[in-house]
């Protein structure tokens, strides 16, 4: 499952990660989440392989919403373009774009569910 894309095409605070670059390592401090707008990303917890995101996906929204450090390492498999969304810009979207919190909670429920399925 991934969010609409089309909120973040244009978003002015994005980022270009090229190939092989790391964009957060686990336990790293967190004050934004993503999104993927271009390329694909690998999530990795404890140096295995947990996730890999297209465009679309979203990464990184744990630490936002528990304000604690990174459980997860993200690396660009492609070089990506991400849209970085911080504290404030979260909280607005989530309570002005319900369709967009939805999206994030099946999200995070459908990640829930393969892990559970793994155990």
């Amino acid at each position: 499952m991934a969010v609409t894309v089309d909120l973040f095409l244009n978003d002015p605070d994005g980022q270009t990660f090229l190939k092989g670059s790391t964009i957060f390592s686990a336990d790293d401090p967190a004050d934004v989440m993503y999104v993927v707008i271009e390329g694909k990303i690998e999530l990795s917890i404890r140096g295995t392989v947990v996730e890999t995101l297209g465009r679309g996906g979203v990464f990184g929204e744990m630490s936002l919403i528990e304000h604690s450090p990174r459980t997860a390492s993200a690396k660009a498999l492609t070089d990506c373009r991400l849209s970085c969304i911080g504290e404030k810009r979260f909280e607005f979207m989530v309570q002005q774009t319900p369709h967009f919190a939805l999206q994030l909670l099946r999200i995070i429920t459908e990640r829930l569910r393969r892990m559970d399925e793994r155990l």
